[in-house]
């Protein structure tokens, strides 16, 4: 019995998915757009978003200005999205609230564009010019819609991109460090400091600082030591300010109290 089933089920599925196919392709050659749109539709609440957005996008410039035009044109923009064609999605819903301002949809529109934007965004390691656009995107949503239904998410959303460029810059940033060129280091965590002043990695920056200074100092000649030491010592003085509780005192304590007694040498020689 079960071999029965086994040889007779494999043609059987065969055959309904051939049919379905057979549909689709009489479907996609009709020359009546309604016939698409209703099957585009169809496909659509049955999660078959490739078919749909093919069908979707052939009667698209025939719908336009159309009271259709409007639904296909926000449905393409979902079928994108659920693809994972999350740049093409932007463009379309953003094509959508561009083109039916007054739709009670453009809201959604709106932020399904910036959405998709922040959907298609990488990796802080990887490079975030997407990032900077979905944040715009995300931003500008809020400026114009501050109370909607999508405003905890879309303030969520602008926090977690925001984290990830300030670890883009702080990584940027310690590259220099990890190659020892200890004064460029110096300079971009300053510049990161200052772009995100109210960053959680602002810490770390001048714990490197500190880091980057000592080794500059020890590999300056005899008559540049004693002043970088110097700025060791006004370093650490500034982080002791700032964060009396770091996990860090101890250490950066002790290139202190070495800079304080190189200093001290240097005088006397």
């Amino acid at each position: 019995m079960r071999k029965w089933v086994k040889i007779n089920l494999v043609p059987f599925l065969f055959i309904v998915v051939l049919t379905s196919g057979c549909q689709f392709r009489k479907i996609e050659k009709s020359e009546d757009w309604r016939v698409k749109y209703e099957a585009a539709l169809q496909y659509y609440e049955g999660e078959d978003y490739y078919r749909a957005s093919i069908l979707f996008e052939q009667i698209l410039p025939i719908v336009r200005g159309l009271p259709e035009g409007e639904q296909v044109q926000f449905y393409l923009s979902y079928c994108q999205y659920h693809q994972n064609l999350f740049l093409l999605a932007s463009h379309h819903f953003k094509t959508f609230y561009e083109s039916y301002g007054r739709s009670e949809m453009v809201q959604e529109a709106r932020y399904m564009h910036a959405y998709s934007l922040y959907a298609d965004s990488p990796e802080s390691n990887l490079d975030q010019s997407s990032s900077l656009e979905a944040l715009t995107a995300m931003q500008s949503f809020l400026n114009r819609y501050p109370d909607n239904k999508f405003g905890e998410e879309a303030v969520n959303i602008i926090e977690e991109i925001q984290q990830r460029l300030e670890k883009k810059g702080f990584d940027n940033a310690f590259h220099y460090f990890k190659l020892k060129r200890y004064t460029a280091a110096i300079v971009a965590l300053d510049n990161f400091k200052f772009e995100y002043p109210d960053s959680k990695l602002t810490e770390e920056a001048d714990y490197y600082k500190i880091l980057a200074q000592y080794n500059i100092a020890e590999k300056s000649i005899l008559s540049k030591q004693s002043e970088r030491y110097s700025n060791v010592r006004e370093f650490y003085e500034k982080f002791i300010d700032r964060y009396p509780d770091s996990i860090h005192i101890s250490e950066v304590e002790k290139l202190y109290i070495n800079s304080l007694e190189k200093i001290q040498d240097l005088a006397k020689k």
